[in-house]
C-alpha cells in the first residue's frame, strides 16, 4: 500500500501537490480550530480557566497552520474553504456533543455554503 502511496505522490503534477498540500494545511487549521473552539465552549460551562489558556494555546497552533497554508493557495479561496469546513463541523459537535439545535433556515444555510465552496473551486 505504501508503495502505491509514495507511486501516487511522485507522480501528481505539481499543481496536484499544492492543492493537495494547501488543503491537508486548511484541515489541519480547522481541526485545530475546532478543538479549541469545544474547549472554549466547555470552559464558558465549567469555567474552568485552565480549559481557556488551552483553547487559546491550540487556537495559536492552528493559525499557524493556517498561515502557512496561504503560501500555497489565494486567500479568498482558501478563506472560503476555511470557513465552510468551520461551518459544517462545528454545526455538527455543537448539535451531537452540546445537544444544540439548528433551525430549518440555518440547515438551508449551511447547504448554501457548502455549495458555495463547490463552486469556488470548480
Amino acid at each position: 500500500m505504501l508503495n502505491n502511496m509514495q507511486f501516487f505522490i511522485f507522480n501528481m503534477d505539481s499543481n496536484t501537490a499544492i492543492k493537495i498540500i494547501s488543503f491537508l494545511l486548511i484541515l489541519l487549521a480547522v481541526s485545530l480550530e475546532i478543538i479549541a473552539d469545544i474547549i472554549f465552549k466547555k470552559w464558558s460551562i465549567d469555567n474552568k480557566n485552565l480549559l481557556l489558556y488551552v483553547g487559546l494555546l491550540i487556537y495559536f497552533i492552528g493559525t499557524i497552520f493556517w498561515a502557512f497554508s496561504l503560501k500555497y493557495e489565494y486567500l479568498s479561496r482558501a478563506i472560503s474553504v476555511f470557513t465552510v469546513l468551520n461551518l459544517v463541523i462545528v454545526a455538527l459537535v455543537g448539535i451531537i456533543y452540546f445537544k444544540e439545535d439548528l433551525s430549518f433556515i440555518n440547515k438551508i444555510g449551511i447547504g448554501l455554503s457548502v455549495l458555495a465552496i463547490i463552486l469556488v473551486e470548480i
